[in-house]
């Protein structure tokens, strides 16, 4: 599964791992996440991640 990268703060999105906090389930793809969804952290946007490898 990948991993996406805030460009803003540097928070990770790993797909394995989800983000239970905003009710994200484990194993939720990047482009599955609702689009309103945003950075736990700073508030950025999903066009604001980058994925790495």
């Amino acid at each position: 599964m990948a991993k996406y990268e805030c460009q803003v703060c540097g928070w990770v999105y790993d797909e394995e791992l989800g983000d239970p906090d905003s009710g994200i389930a484990p194993g939720t793809k990047f482009e599955d996440l609702p689009d309103d969804w945003v950075c736990p952290m700073c508030g950025a946007g999903k066009e604001d991640f980058e994925r790495i490898d």
